[in-house]
């Protein structure tokens, strides 16, 4: 599906952009349509997203503006039709303006110690054995001891002397365990919940840490080794797949060997892996892959790329799951600098269990700011009788009792009242012990929510940049939603039109000239000459291949197909007439073409070129109702406002 080529930009734009150079008075009128003003703030603020690096001219923000005025008229077509008033609108923005308001609602102070903190752990690799003991993350406090007691007595056990690979084996709950003895081998920051990492780089090589809790339960970790952080890697490959066929594995075996010997004697990787290599998605960039760190290849292939010391420095061909390879490495990049990965590590530090902590400190500054209280008094007057049956939603209070002030925040005054319906609401829950306990905790959460709850509403009224970024956001849903009606999903399922359309243009979707051919690759003109004699023969194509790879499978590789002149180079170097072409030496090898059949350049049917006429139909149909839209509404800008955008 076609993307909304003027709104998608919105989508991806940071929530605190400056307005630089900005026009004077912000809620100017810049674009009336029909009764409705939009200030020149509101078209400032999206006109400078996309147009970061450009000057501004009176002509830029003039053409700027037909293409805003275009939007606006399909969010006001949206709107008169009710579609800002469904539930699924109304939910998706909600989903949207969620995840805007998260940077909003956490301690940016606190996130900023936090993601040092991880860039330092990025620096080192920690080797370590765990045993884990399970406890729910929402487990009562007499399963929750349970645990911690097992975890401390198997500590004490390892710190008086016992092997702790025997213990993990025996005793953690984590069933690879009993296979690797709690080995989790090397690993990084962010590979592990927040708590254990903590642990593992807090504690010394060879020390054991005292059990430490996590979603999962209690961890008794020993760090074994650490080692700076490997970093990425930059390599070249070349790979061959075993055939499935009686032979395969030899055959690619002995292919291999052979390219590796070849490179021994000099000859170019970038060219063997051109002309053997069957990954297509790098034979044809000399092999070359992306960087890559940790983790992030099948183990066999990571280690041999990283054991390699030298730039150009080439491994003994070695086999994986995907086949066998030979890797050449081109460049080693260390941790980046902290600048290079800030704003990744943010994002992950703000998702992990880290967030637990800026949350924490950011509700303590609320409470500080919108002056929060808890009346004690008539907390205890509420709880006074709680028993057990409050868990089934069993909890009976007298009405006076139910009407005393709770809490406080920014002057708003909440009940016992609300606070005994959250409770009732949580009615069916696992019995937490002891009554008192549980709802006290129960009251910090209730408290800590409401607090950010209210937060949440006036993030409109305190930051004025996420208010105009939930505006694009809704704006933006809306358009969608229409723009699939009448130009997306309209342009798929309205097959008479797109056919009709087809019928009209049908010129503008040509098939080029085309042949259909088979190619032969030669390893040399001796290869090629040999081939030639057994075409004569009439031997067929598989006979051919098989009779020249008898010594090596590097000799001859057939194609065949349809072609165009751009799909091979050879092909633009031939004279394209039926029968075998002349000899061509391309890169070192020897082709001939074999071609069977010419095929002029003619219109394609409609299924053959269907992708093209529907994208070509939909840009007809937004351009007709463009048109459309521009009849039905009033408009005008006001351009001595608009250009005040300097």
């Amino acid at each position: 599906m076609r993307k909304i080529r003027f709104i998608l930009p919105l989508m991806v734009i940071s929530l605190f952009c400056g307005l630089n150079g900005s026009a004077q008075n912000k809620d100017a009128t810049v674009l009336t349509i029909e009764n409705e003003a939009v200030s020149v703030e509101e078209f400032e603020n999206i006109f400078r997203k996309n147009n970061r690096d450009s000057i501004i001219t009176p002509a830029a923000l003039d053409e700027y503006m037909e293409l805003f005025i275009n939007f606006k008229l399909k969010v006001k077509a949206a709107r008169e039709l009710g579609m800002d008033t469904v539930a699924k609108f109304r939910n998706e923005l909600a989903g949207y303006r969620a995840q805007l308001a998260r940077p909003y609602l956490t301690d940016g102070d606190k996130l900023d110690e936090l993601v040092a903190e991880a860039y330092k752990n990025m620096q080192k690799d920690i080797k370590a054995r765990h045993i884990l003991i399970k406890c729910e993350a929402n487990a009562t406090p007499e399963d929750t001891l349970r645990a911690y007691t097992k975890a401390m007595s198997l500590y004490t056990r390892i710190a008086a002397g016992e092997d702790f690979e025997t213990v993990a084996r025996e005793n953690s709950d984590d069933p690879s365990a009993k296979q690797n003895g709690g080995n989790l081998g090397y690993f990084t920051a962010f590979q592990m919940v927040y708590p254990f990492e903590e642990a593992a780089y807090g504690a010394k090589i060879g020390e054991v840490a005292r059990p430490v809790r996590t979603r999962y339960g209690y961890h008794i970790i020993e760090v074994e080794d650490s080692r700076p952080a490997r970093g990425e890697i930059r390599v070249a490959h070349i790979m061959v797949k075993e055939k499935k066929e009686e032979g395969g594995a030899k055959n690619a075996e002995d292919k291999i060997n052979e390219i590796y010997q070849r490179l021994l004697n000099g000859e170019s990787f970038e060219e063997l892996s051109a002309k053997y290599s069957e990954d297509g998605s790098s034979a044809k960039k000399g092999g070359e892959l992306p960087f890559f760190g940790p983790n992030k290849m099948v183990p066999e292939f990571e280690e041999a790329s990283f054991a390699l010391k030298n730039d150009n420095e080439l491994s003994k061909p070695f086999k994986t799951s995907y086949g066998w390879h030979i890797v050449k490495r081109l460049e080693l990049k260390p941790v980046p600098e902290f600048d290079q990965v800030e704003r990744e590590i943010r994002s992950k530090v703000s998702k992990d269990s880290r967030a637990e902590k800026t949350r924490n400190s950011f509700i303590a500054k609320l409470k500080k700011e919108y002056n929060f209280s808890v009346n004690k008094e008539s907390f205890r007057a509420l709880t006074a009788k709680a028993d057990t049956s409050i868990y089934s939603g069993n909890w009976s209070v007298k009405k006076k009792v139910l009407k005393m002030p709770l809490m406080t925040i920014d002057g708003k005054s909440y009940t016992n009242g609300d606070f005994h319906k959250y409770i009732i609401s949580k009615k069916g829950v696992k019995s937490r012990g002891d009554v008192q306990e549980y709802l006290a905790k129960e009251l910090d959460v209730y408290g800590n929510d409401l607090l950010v709850r209210y937060e949440d509403s006036r993030l409109e009224a305190k930051h004025t940049p996420f208010r105009l970024l939930v505006n694009e956001y809704r704006e933006g849903i809306l358009l969608f939603e229409l723009t699939d009606q009448k130009v997306w999903s309209k342009a798929v399922k309205d097959s008479v039109g797109l056919e009709a359309y087809y019928e009209k243009n049908k010129e503008k979707f040509l098939w080029p000239d085309r042949i259909e051919a088979s190619i032969y690759t030669c390893a040399n003109a001796q290869v090629a000459d040999q081939v030639r004699k057994l075409m004569t023969l009439g031997l067929e194509q598989a006979d051919i291949a098989a009779e020249i790879n008898k010594v090596t499978q590097l000799n001859l590789q057939v194609e065949e197909g349809l072609f165009t002149k751009d799909d091979k180079e050879v092909l633009s170097r031939i004279v394209w007439k039926k029968g075998l072409s002349e000899n061509v030496e391309l890169g070192g090898q020897v082709y001939i073409v074999d071609i069977r059949e010419l095929i002029p350049a003619s219109p394609k049917r409609l299924q053959d070129a269907r992708g093209l006429v529907t994208s070509d139909y939909q840009d007809y149909l937004e351009k007709e109702w463009i048109k459309e839209l521009r009849k039905k509404y009033k408009y005008s800008v006001n351009k001595d406002v608009l250009h005040t955008i300097h």
